[in-house]
């Protein structure tokens, strides 16, 4: 007989003590939540709805808008969850993959704003060059 544990879950510290105070966490997290939605919603609409917007500075836009909903979606309705049932726990297996997805969709994004600055730089600097 081996002496041997596995871990299943980990605990996670409460951000308050008081049942109060986890319910107004509870609703400024969904406000946040339902705020980043409906703006990255709106940007996502507009840019594919409208044809004038076609160009690859607006494209750039609507990727960071998807992957901004995707960095909020990761982490935020779990937290969320946790203060409205007050539960403090977390699998291994949901941790591992807020991780995986939380490290994907922000080096995406740093990627993302590098990618248009550089875009905005030839735009300034070379307007002749930028069409090509």
């Amino acid at each position: 007989m081996s002496n041997s544990s596995s871990i299943t879950q980990f605990l996670l510290l409460a951000l308050a003590d008081t049942r109060e105070l986890q319910l107004l966490h509870f609703w400024l997290s969904l406000g946040i939540y339902l705020a980043a939605v409906l703006g990255n919603g709106l940007i996502i609409t507009a840019v594919v709805c409208d044809h004038h917007l076609h160009t690859p500075m607006y494209f750039f836009l609507l990727n960071l808008s998807l992957l901004d909903l995707g960095s909020i979606s990761t982490t935020l309705p779990k937290a969320m969850a946790n203060s409205l049932w007050d539960t403090r726990d977390i699998s291994y297996s949901g941790c591992a993959a807020q991780l995986f997805l939380i490290v994907f969709f922000l080096s995406a994004e740093c990627s993302l704003l590098t990618v248009m600055a550089y875009d905005r730089s030839v735009a300034i600097c070379q307007p002749l060059h930028y069409g090509t």
